[in-house]
């Protein structure tokens, strides 16, 4: 008879179940504030202000010195490494400052994309070298959750067999390591927007990588309820011609998460993927008004979709801050509405139809 030693004792099972559900709490949501150093700098030029390491903080402290009521549709933050050790101009830990509203702090650990050698153009995420001594760290230092990006694109040829499989056991090794150390995984295995592919592919190469993902979470005895997975929602790629309605694109998302997603995973907290704030939000209404089998709750783990609007409306002045915070406000409440399938499509923010698609997305 087989044996399958555990690598996790009950006491680390239910913790890591008691985060992963507080982070997808009816009408709650994750604001995803992990953008490296250089992301960030294109963020700031967009702006006009310079890629500092003081105009980095300063953005920051504005998204997370919003006010407390923020909470209500924000559950956990990503950070960034630089980020999560940051502190406001009255010298606050932002992991003080948000576990004081009740924000569950979490941390990207990947080291971003490496070329799949044998491939053309895919990748595979690097990082696991010295994770677990990291992770181990940054639970010490307050982080309860963390986050890992994969990134497969669609074309005539990918992804291959190759990428989806190396990106699989990538998630399935980070996985196990947080799972060890008390930080409930995000799995991202994302697939891009990129191409002029129908939203008929766009569902069927979701489908087949989420069958390669939870095949190697599942070779890796990952403890599905503490984690929760962060995929695209499901659409046509950004040059086809053919523009589905939300309703379109929520019935080919449920379609393929009920066919990939095993239904002890918590949560599903969709990334935004280069959509518009409006578009995001509405497609995450759609998706939890159309009918199917849904046993995990279906939230958002925003980054652009979230800041495009609070960026412009900042532009890098102190006068600026309030009404920032309140397009942060604005946007959130919009997703924790949308969430729970209760959004009218009546928020207006100062960027909010503005396309944030960028070609080959990197972080």
């Amino acid at each position: 008879m087989p044996v399958f030693p555990k690598y996790l004792t009950k006491e680390q099972e239910d913790e890591l179940r008691q985060i992963a559900n507080a982070i997808v709490l009816p009408g709650k949501g994750i604001l995803a504030a992990d953008e490296s150093t250089g992301t960030m700098g294109k963020r700031l030029e967009s702006i006009g202000v310079e890629n500092t390491e003081e105009n980095r903080r300063k953005y920051r402290e504005l998204l997370f010195t919003s006010d407390p009521s923020i909470s209500d549709n924000i559950s956990g933050v990503i950070m960034y490494h630089e980020t999560f050790y940051q502190k406001t101009t009255d010298g606050v830990p932002f992991v003080r400052v948000l576990k004081d509203k009740g924000i569950i702090p979490g941390i990207k650990v990947d080291k971003g994309l490496v070329p799949l050698a044998g491939t053309d153009g895919e990748s595979t995420t690097q990082g696991l070298d010295g994770l677990a001594e990291r992770c181990a760290q940054y639970k010490k230092d307050g982080a309860q959750f963390a986050k890992w990006r994969c990134v497969l694109k669609i074309s005539p040829n990918a992804p291959t067999y190759q990428a989806m499989l190396e990106n699989g056991n990538v998630l399935a090794r980070y996985a196990s390591i947080c799972q060890q150390n008390g930080l409930v995984p995000i799995v991202e295995p994302e697939v891009l927007q990129d191409g002029d592919h129908d939203l008929e592919t766009a569902q069927k190469v979701t489908e087949q990588v989420l069958a390669f993902t939870y095949k190697a979470l599942a070779d890796h005895h990952i403890f599905l309820e503490g984690t929760l997975l962060k995929p695209n929602m499901v659409t046509a790629g950004q040059s086809c011609l053919k523009k589905n309605t939300p309703e379109e694109n929520a019935v080919a998302t449920v379609l393929a998460m009920s066919r990939g997603v095993p239904a002890a995973v918590p949560g599903i907290c969709f990334l935004s993927g280069g959509q518009s704030e409006e578009d995001a939000t509405l497609n995450l209404n759609a998706i939890n008004t159309c009918a199917g089998r849904k046993p995990w709750a279906l939230t958002f783990s925003f980054g652009r979709a979230l800041q495009n609007s609070v960026l412009k409306t900042w532009k890098g002045q102190d006068d600026n801050v309030k009404a920032a915070q309140e397009e942060l406000m604005k946007r959130a409440k919009a997703n924790g509405l949308a969430s729970m399938g209760k959004y009218k499509g009546n928020v207006h923010s100062a960027a909010g139809d503005q396309s944030l698609f960028v070609e080959k997305h990197t972080y």
